[in-house]
């Protein structure tokens, strides 16, 4: 009885080692499978993360006014003929050429280029084997790309007694300010500001009458308005592409705006926005404790949502594009019953057409 009962014992501890094992064995094989599936996740999400931030995360554009000119002056003159020059492409290739080193800059330089591909070379071809040409393209793309191109523009008649419709190609974009307004400026990108706290400036001011108005550069919808404690009263426009952020503060005390506006409008570029004042640097509503009236004007790239209003914002230098947009300056008249300006001459443009018919 004795031996049967340490038979039936000893097949007990034998089951339960059988078991033992057969768990520890399990269990390796699920930690095994959690890791491969931990790492399988990491790796997706790694790859998922490399993909949404495929994007530029800084643009210096030290363009000189002198290369925009010139670049410009070649696409519109290349215009309708067999070989049409792109202004945007030029201006990368000597970016990618010179390694954004613009000091050493001359007019034969993009004329050299422009000349080869009159002669049937392609960019293709004059760019390969340049590492950087791809990124100053998408660069120059995101500030320019709206820029130049065919629109219809009101003029007057010849005998100025009424307005008829012009086809152009061109530049089709406007000065902030308004023609027949005077306005300074200089290049006072990247200066400190100490207001608030210590920071650079982001935009460049043009300095100018209190009550000048301002105007859309170029068509897009209105994404802010209101009072912001540095800007003043100000007003923010994201072009039809998304690709540019326009900033206009320090806008004028009790009448900053033109009377109809409000955030989601669509303006055309041209069209009067504001008016030029010295808001800001209050916490309080619709102040002025900017000493000196002027318009600070900035253009923010946006690669990808994440970046706006964060930080890692692209703000680049204007003082540049200011000087070239001087030559396009809207004229405007006042309305002496409600204050307001308005434009003389009405623009048309495909983009702005299109994007009203279909805003998605």
């Amino acid at each position: 009885m004795i031996i049967i009962f340490e038979n039936r014992r000893k097949r007990k501890i034998k089951k339960i080692k059988f078991l033992g094992i057969f768990i520890f064995i399990c269990t390796l094989i699920l930690i095994g499978a959690l890791i491969m599936a931990s790492r399988t996740s990491v790796n997706v999400l790694a790859d998922e993360k490399e993909k949404t931030e495929d994007y530029i995360k800084w643009v210096d554009f030290d363009v000189p006014y002198g290369a925009l000119n010139k670049a410009l002056n070649l696409d519109v003159e290349s215009h309708g003929k067999a070989v049409e020059l792109d202004w945007i492409k030029l201006l990368a290739y000597q970016a990618a050429k010179n390694g954004n080193n613009w000091k050493g800059y001359k007019d034969k330089q993009l004329n050299k280029v422009a000349e080869k591909l009159k002669e049937g070379e392609t960019i293709e071809e004059l760019t390969k084997g340049m590492e950087f040409y791809s990124y100053y393209y998408e660069s120059y793309s995101a500030i320019l790309s709206g820029f130049v191109g065919e629109y219809e523009i009101e003029v007057a008649d010849e005998d100025g007694q009424g307005k008829h419709w012009e086809l152009r190609y061109g530049l089709k974009v406007f000065s902030p300010i308004a023609k027949g307004f005077p306005y300074s400026h200089y290049d006072d990108f990247g200066s400190s500001r100490s207001y608030g706290f210590s920071r650079v400036h982001l935009g460049n001011d043009l300095i100018g009458q209190v009550g000048t108005p301002i105007v859309a550069v170029e068509g897009g919808t209105i994404e802010a308005m209101g009072w912001n404690q540095y800007g003043g009263w100000r007003i923010g426009i994201r072009s039809l592409d998304k690709k540019r952020y326009y900033y206009y503060a320090h806008m004028r005390k009790n009448f900053p705006y033109r009377k109809d506006l409000e955030v989601g409008d669509v303006v055309k570029a041209g069209d009067v926005i504001g008016y030029l004042g010295r808001t800001g640097y209050s916490r309080k509503e619709n102040v002025n404790n900017i000493n000196t009236a002027h318009l600070h004007f900035g253009m923010e790239l946006v690669f990808d949502e994440s970046q706006k209003e964060s930080n890692n914002e692209i703000w680049i230098n204007v003082y540049n594009l200011v000087r070239l947009l001087d030559s396009q300056r809207s004229e405007v008249v006042k309305n002496q019953e409600t204050k307001d300006y308005s434009r003389v001459y009405d623009i048309r443009e495909n983009d702005v057409n299109s994007f009203l018919q279909d805003p998605t």
